[in-house]
C-alpha cells in the first residue's frame, strides 16, 4: 500500500522528523532551558528574559555604588578597581628619597586612588617638584651670596660698581668657562678681585688647565651641596685652591 499523501506532505515539511513524528534533533550548543521540551523548538521568551537579567547584573557591577550604598558593596567595588583596603597597604617606591607621607596617602586613599595612581603621584613629584626645589635652593643661595658680597664691598651700590669692573676684566682676561665658574660664588668673586688687583697670578685667556685639575671636575664640585648649600669650609677651600692651580698653571 502506498504512503498517504498527507503523510508525505508532513514529512516534506519537517524532514528531521521520523515516521513516528519524533521532534527534531536538539542543538547541543543551546541549553535545555531555552528549548520547548515537547517540540524541541527554541523558547524565545526564555532567551530574552535571561539576556535581560544578565544585562542588569552586568550594569550593576560596572556602575559605581550609589551614595549611601552598603559598605560591603562599596568595599567590593574598591577591591575590583584595585584600591587597597587601607592607605598603609600602598606599596610605594620612593625613587627620589622624598619620603612617604602617610597623611597624603590617606587623602589619596579616601579619593579612591589605586596603587598605580598613587605611585604615579610620587613619580610626578620627583619629575616636576625636585627640579623646582633645586632651582629655588640655588636662587636662595645666590641671593645670600650676593648679600654677603655687598656687605664685603661696603654696600649694594659699591658692589654693583665693582661687579661691572670685575665682569669686564674677567671676560677680557680669562677663559669663559673659568670666568663663569668663578663669578658664581663669593670666594670666586674675591679671587677675581685679587687677580684684577694683581695680587694673584693671571691666567691667559687661551690658557689650558693642567691635567691634574680640570675645569669639568671643579664645576662638578661646585654643584655639590657641600659647596653651594652647606658651605663646608674644607670642601670650599678645595674648590678655591683648584681655581688657583688653574690660574697658576
Amino acid at each position: 500500500m502506498s504512503d498517504s499523501l498527507l503523510d508525505t506532505a508532513l514529512e516534506a515539511q519537517n524532514p528531521n522528523a521520523d515516521a513516528k513524528g519524533a521532534p527534531p534533533a536538539r542543538n547541543p550548543d543551546v541549553p535545555e532551558k531555552f528549548l520547548d521540551p515537547a517540540t524541541g523548538e527554541l523558547r524565545v521568551d526564555a532567551l530574552v528574559k535571561s539576556y535581560r537579567e544578565l544585562e542588569k547584573r552586568l550594569s550593576q557591577r560596572i556602575a559605581p555604588p550609589a551614595a549611601g550604598a552598603d559598605p560591603t558593596e562599596i568595599a567590593r567595588w574598591r577591591e575590583m578597581l584595585g584600591i587597597p583596603a587601607s592607605a598603609d597597604q600602598y606599596a610605594i617606591t620612593d625613587k627620589a628619597g622624598l619620603g612617604i607621607d602617610p597623611a597624603v596617602n590617606e587623602q589619596l586613599h579616601k579619593a579612591g586612588f589605586t596603587q598605580d595612581q598613587v605611585q604615579l603621584v610620587y613619580d610626578l613629584a620627583e619629575q616636576k617638584l625636585l627640579p623646582l626645589i633645586a632651582e629655588a635652593a640655588q636662587q636662595f643661595e645666590a641671593e645670600r651670596q650676593v648679600a654677603k658680597l655687598a656687605e664685603h664691598f661696603g654696600g649694594e651700590e659699591r658692589f654693583r660698581r665693582v661687579a661691572r669692573q670685575l665682569s669686564a676684566w674677567g671676560r677680557q682676561n680669562l677663559p669663559a668657562p673659568v670666568f663663569d665658574a668663578l663669578s658664581t660664588t663669593f670666594e670666586g668673586v674675591l679671587a677675581l678681585e685679587r687677580m684684577m688687583a694683581g695680587k694673584e697670578p693671571q691666567m691667559a685667556k687661551d690658557g689650558q688647565p693642567p691635567a691634574t685639575v680640570t675645569e669639568e671636575e671643579l664645576r662638578k664640585m661646585m654643584r655639590d651641596p657641600r659647596y653651594w648649600q652647606t658651605r663646608e669650609p674644607a670642601f670650599v677651600q678645595r674648590v678655591t685652591e683648584g681655581f688657583r692651580k688653574l690660574v697658576n698653571g
